[in-house]
């Protein structure tokens, strides 16, 4: 009577198997936190000293302002390519390989004595920059639909502490002899650090059980094949092994995936491509003149305009941790929540614009950055309901592409604003917001969960 009942053999080991599997997923996921927050660390300490750098090597301001142009227009047309690139070859390979020719941009930079040479090192990171959004992508295939708003906008969070460190270790760095060269060479070592992180990576622990993810066991298949495909690089090969045809060549890879890339952007999503094109010229308008604006309207000091850019950071950071309650207050409607922050956006440029006092704009600033946040991490899981999974590079790509032209046309616009008025380059932000309010309100219908499974047939 008391004897234990048998157990048949390898009974434990199942028993063991999601529990074991479920931590290695989060340590996965936690390695990808830890390059979204390298990426940035790395960047921020260098992009505030560049204009700084091209004029100390005798270029007047309308070459280092072609000079720096050529990144916005080199990531115009590579964003989408790279997108379309990591569906085909899989996520780890175009990561490494992203990383690696950004390492090899800022180590010519930190080598760079002419202007020549600066303006080749922004090649290779113009155009194989694209470690963030290839991690986006990365999500996208480990998680489910539910829970991919929280995991983005936590790497989004740890991102952005990258960012609010970055500016302050560059600017102490700069006041060295030979500042700016140690700051670049500082920057390839991180982004080398990166790589290693990345070939180290607990690959074999992303395969996910259906209890994990909550998925019946034939969604929780299709996720293991797309995990197993694209996140261990032999994507093509499986997608033709799972269909039962023989494996395409790679260019018949690429030809697919630039056909599916041209149906995205002529697809019924434009208009969520045109809302983030708006939104996101807005908010290079408001920040693009930031500190130029408070130190004419207000008289601030560039240097606590910068203390007040790293508490904007700080509080966009704490924004994506929150992601999580907010989206299940909006029971996970994402529009919802990207039409209420851009329509709070909107407002707060508003409100800036018109403003007199110094307490006024800092509280614009903060609610600012928090708005924007939320903003940015519901338009891409916006663009991936709406494209759907299989290619969520492609589709990323697309929506990096978007974001390329608003940071080609943001600059030329805020200049113009600029010169009929300091507060010009904040109020064209929310008129272009309330454009963006009015599509999206216009769409509202398309976007409940039959307009979702509508846009992903198509």
């Amino acid at each position: 009577a008391t004897q234990k009942p048998r157990q048949e053999p390898g009974a434990g080991a199942e028993a063991q198997a999601p529990g074991t599997s479920a931590v290695g997923a989060r340590r996965f996921l936690l390695c990808l936190y830890v390059v979204g927050f390298l990426d940035l660390f790395g960047v921020s300490m260098v992009v505030p000293l560049l204009s700084l750098h091209v004029k100390s090597l005798g270029a007047s301001p309308t070459v280092a302002g072609i000079v720096g142009s050529s990144y916005g227009i080199l990531q115009l047309f590579s964003s989408t390519l790279v997108g379309c690139w990591s569906d085909v070859v899989g996520r780890r390979s175009s990561l490494l390989v992203c990383i690696l020719f950004s390492a090899l941009g800022y180590l010519i930079l930190g080598a760079s004595t002419s202007v020549f040479l600066f303006a080749l090192a922004r090649v290779p990171v113009g155009i194989f920059k694209h470690t963030l959004s290839i991690s986006r992508a990365l999500l996208s295939d480990l998680v489910t639909e539910k829970e991919r708003p929280l995991v983005i906008g936590q790497f989004n969070a740890a991102s952005s502490v990258g960012f609010i460190l970055g500016p302050m270790v560059g600017g102490y760095l700069t006041e060295l002899d030979g500042g700016f060269y140690l700051t670049a060479f500082i920057c390839f070592s991180v982004f080398i650090l990166n790589a290693g992180l990345v070939w180290l990576f607990p690959w074999r622990d992303t395969k996910l059980t259906s209890t994990e993810i909550g998925l019946p066991a034939a969604k929780n298949s299709e996720l293991q094949e797309k995990t197993d495909c694209q996140v261990q690089e032999v994507a093509p090969h499986c997608r033709s092994k799972a269909r039962g045809k023989p494996s395409r060549p790679p260019w018949v890879e690429v030809a697919s995936a630039l056909r599916d890339m041209k149906s995205l952007i002529f697809s019924e999503m434009w208009d969520i491509f045109v809302v983030r094109l708006l939104m996101a010229v807005a908010a290079m308008l408001y920040y693009s003149n930031f500190v130029l604006g408070l130190e004419e309207r207000f008289g601030v000091r560039p240097r606590s305009a910068g203390y007040l850019i790293s508490y904007g950071s700080a509080l966009g950071a704490l924004a994506g941790l929150a992601l999580g309650p907010i989206l299940r207050l909006y029971r996970h409607d994402g529009h919802a929540v990207l039409l209420h922050s851009s329509v709070l956006t909107c407002v707060l440029l508003l409100l800036h614009t018109a403003t007199r006092t110094v307490a006024v704009a800092v509280l614009c600033s903060s609610l600012l950055a928090v708005s924007t946040a939320v903003g940015r991490t519901c338009i891409t899981d916006l663009q991936l309901a709406a494209g759907g999974a299989q290619a969520s590079g492609t589709v990323i790509g697309v929506g990096q592409s978007v974001t390329a032209v608003g940071r080609i046309v943001a600059p030329l616009l805020s200049g113009v604003a600029q010169e009929v008025s300091p507060c010009g380059p904040p109020g064209l932000g929310a008129a272009l917001a309330l454009v963006a309010i009015f599509i999206m309100s216009l769409n509202r219908r398309r976007y409940g969960d039959g307009g979702r499974d509508k846009l992903k047939n198509e």
